[in-house]
């Protein structure tokens, strides 16, 4: 049948590495996706800022480069590691709730009114978890194919955006997180897997022998 050429529909490989006809891999979508917020401002139900989530950006790390001086050459080492901020932005409902959670959230960071600071980060820090979904709905319970926890969090900064006579688009608040950690569940699957620590031999990684000194 013709639709059998279907299965060739993608990038040919060796032949010790994959069959001659095996399709390509469903994508995740972008537009299937949710994302919560655990613990941010202090009323309740938090799921209003869910449904007016516009974006996310998921997480982004980076590792500060170590460069090794020697003889004719340099050698490179990943150092400590860092995550970047994380975007979000939302639709401002006609009810006040989204703003007043994201207030409630400043609110507990700062006390704008009084000028009093949270005692500890524990006091205002919040837990974000975004789930990649496979576009189920109704009687269809959607699958989360990947969820990013994000532990640590606050609002680094807000922008309530601005008015404009001549738009027709929805009011806008949006958000730049802070995080300490982001891990991908269930635990195993990407970051935060389980992976053997190894011990080298050498400064560019062989698996053999006793650590250099």
């Amino acid at each position: 049948m013709a639709v059998s050429s279907l299965t060739r529909m993608t990038v040919p490989l060796a032949s010790d590495q994959s069959s001659s006809t095996q399709g390509l891999l469903m994508p995740k979508l972008k537009y299937r996706f949710r994302v919560i917020f655990e613990g941010l401002g202090v009323s309740t139900p938090r799921t209003e800022l869910t449904k007016q989530v516009i974006d996310f950006t998921r997480p982004e790390v980076t590792f500060e480069e170590i460069l090794v001086p020697i003889y004719n050459s340099t050698l490179k080492l990943a150092g400590k590691h860092s995550w970047g901020d994380i975007s979000v932005n939302l639709r401002d409902d006609a009810g006040g709730n989204v703003q007043k959670r994201v207030g409630e959230q400043l609110q507990k960071q700062l006390d704008f009114m009084e000028q009093a600071s949270a005692a500890s980060g524990i006091d205002y820090k919040f837990t974000t978890r975004c789930e990649v979904l496979d576009g189920g709905n109704g009687t269809s319970t959607p699958v989360v194919l990947e969820t990013w926890e994000i532990y640590g969090c606050y609002l680094k900064g807000v922008n309530y955006n601005d008015l404009n006579y001549g738009s027709s688009e929805a009011v806008t608040i949006s958000m730049t997180m802070a995080f300490d950690n982001a891990l991908q569940t269930p635990i195993g699957s990407g970051v935060g897997a389980t992976i053997g620590r190894t011990v080298g031999d050498v400064i560019t990684g062989s698996l053999t022998g006793a650590p250099a000194a």
